[in-house]
């Protein structure tokens, strides 16, 4: 059985991504309803009470009747009652048969997912072809005692959390609009700074929004030098996972860097919450870069992230990259290549 659930249908939603063995805040009815791209949708094969659902945003291609389908900011991918690992042959080779004919019914012509780090999809996309990989997260884990998590910092960054304690840098958890309203200002500034592109730059309400979920936790962290908000992030805690999904330091306070410190004091309050990673991401588009060394410097331990470029239509992605005058063997990493204009860009992001 085959069923598309739009954002329209938060019960249906949530049932399936409740189910799921493994699933993050970015599968969740509530962070895929924050999503102005596009329509956002699920797709769901069930087989008896086994399932596979992936949630999707669905866009027009501008000036045809096609459309292509990507996903929410962040790590989504497949979801089901069985881990990716672990799925039956049959499940997962029906599922494919049943997606492809979605596909072709109504009329996408490519897919694009940035799949889990810590689950295991590329199992099950492989299948179609066109996973990629796109370089490594760097994971902390909390499984690790405070000590042991410790030892694997770098030198360097023993020394700055150690001198920020000497400073008397405190962090807070903050509540409320007003909390909001004061990391707003840490990153929107942070962003200035590093030249972010208008794809980086929410407005109000998208952090507002983002904070009042009921579906994972949110939570705003501010770094204080005395009574001085210095650094800041807004982080989500779900199923055992940290994801460090926003973060800020205001410009005079970079040479102290608060937010390594920060990090430090995340990884005791996840220990106390019971969490089991805290995923602090790649580097900038998962490249090779100081952002990444930046993440090192914490610990070695990463995973390797991937994504699904899948054509669903060749002959008619091929048309669009030659009424854009784009050459398919380019060496943009960029798909679909077709919307390579509207690449967003974030450069001098290792001062955050």
């Amino acid at each position: 059985m085959t069923k598309i659930i739009t954002i329209r249908d938060r019960a249906e939603w949530t049932y399936y991504v409740r189910r799921a063995a493994e699933f993050d805040c970015y599968h969740t009815w509530h962070y895929n309803s924050l999503e102005k791209s596009g329509d956002p949708i699920m797709f769901v094969y069930q087989q008896h009470d086994d399932f596979i659902a992936v949630p999707l945003v669905a866009r027009p291609v501008p000036g045809t009747i096609y459309s292509d389908l990507t996903c929410v900011y962040g790590f989504s991918g497949p979801i089901s009652n069985r881990k990716m690992d672990e799925l039956d042959e049959h499940l997962a080779d029906s599922f494919k048969s049943a997606f492809m004919i979605y596909l072709q019914e109504e009329n996408y012509v490519s897919v694009f997912l940035r799949l889990h780090p810590f689950f295991k999809q590329g199992n099950l996309l492989e299948r179609f072809g066109g996973v990629h990989d796109n370089g490594r997260v760097v994971v902390l884990d909390l499984s690790l005692s405070l000590e042991e998590q410790r030892q694997r910092y770098s030198p360097a960054v023993r020394a700055q959390i150690r001198k920020a304690r000497n400073r008397g840098f405190t962090v807070k958890e903050e509540k409320g609009p007003e909390a909001i309203d004061l990391f707003i200002s840490i990153y929107m500034e942070t962003m200035q700074r590093v030249d972010a592109s208008e794809y980086y730059l929410f407005n109000h309400e998208y952090f507002h929004e983002l904070y009042e979920s009921d579906e994972y936790d949110t939570r705003v962290l501010i770094v204080y030098d005395g009574d001085e908000p210095i650094a800041g992030t807004m982080i989500m805690f779900t199923n055992g996972i940290i994801q460090a999904h926003l973060v800020g330091t205001r410009r005079e306070y970079l040479k102290y860097s608060p937010t390594k410190f920060l990090v430090d004091e995340i990884t005791q309050m996840g220990r106390r919450d019971g969490m089991r990673y805290m995923n602090l991401g790649g580097g900038l588009s998962f490249k090779e870069d100081s952002l990444l060394q930046w993440k090192l410097s914490f610990t070695d331990n990463t995973l390797g992230f991937k994504t699904w470029r899948y054509i669903a239509n060749a002959p008619v992605y091929q048309l669009l990259l030659n009424e854009k005058g784009i050459d398919e063997n380019t060496g943009v990493d960029f798909f679909p290549l077709y919307r390579y204009a509207q690449i967003p860009q974030l450069t001098n992001s290792h001062s955050l």
